[in-house]
């Protein structure tokens, strides 16, 4: 059974630590990480959406459009919020690309009257695997208006759940080459 709440998959970065488009990277059996994330999560929720600045995909996807013109992840969760139809969304950022059903049935499990429920590693609290709820966006607005990007912030001032995880394999990030590299590695395994 599919989970009823919509995943969205953070495809808005600038990657210049990348020094590429990192959503457009080649990954697994798939042309891009965007495709290869999204093909994922479709096995596991309902509702699949990429958020993104722009139309930049060569694969049909819903779209959520970044409403505001900043590069940041706190812009893409106001913008993902305000767009979806239900009071609740799950969060993966697409250089999350281990992020496995565990992970996620863990987090759904923990689901309640919380403003967020999002995943912790090894004490690294991980922003863009989580899920959250329309309440935070009263708080998550006024950051971003104010100029205020740390999601880690926001979340320790809101209704959190953290959810504590020991798998580092998991939470790897693809932010530098090297770490594309040795996903890809990993991913052949």
């Amino acid at each position: 059974m599919k989970y009823t709440i919509p995943a969205v998959i953070f495809t808005g970065g600038k990657s210049s630590r990348m020094k590429q488009d990192k959503a457009l990277l080649p990954f697994g059996n798939s042309d891009s990480l965007a495709a290869y994330q999204y093909n994922r999560l479709k096995a596991v929720f309902e509702q699949v959406y990429l958020s993104a600045k722009t139309d930049k995909f060569d694969f049909n996807a819903p779209l959520l459009y970044d409403l505001y013109p900043e590069y940041s992840p706190m812009a893409g969760l106001v913008s993902a919020l305000q767009q979806i139809k239900t009071q609740r969304c799950f969060i993966l950022s697409v250089d999350a690309p281990f992020i496995n059903t565990e992970i996620i049935d863990a987090l759904v499990k923990e689901e309640g009257s919380y403003d967020a429920v999002v995943a912790r590693n090894r004490g690294k609290v991980q922003p863009l695997c989580g899920i959250y709820s329309k309440s935070i966006l009263p708080a998550a607005v006024q950051a971003l208006e104010t100029g205020g990007h740390k999601m880690t912030k926001l979340l320790e001032e809101a209704h959190t759940s953290f959810v504590d995880f020991a798998d580092e394999k998991a939470f790897l990030n693809l932010n530098h080459p090297h770490e594309y590299d040795e996903a890809l590695l990993l991913a052949e395994r």
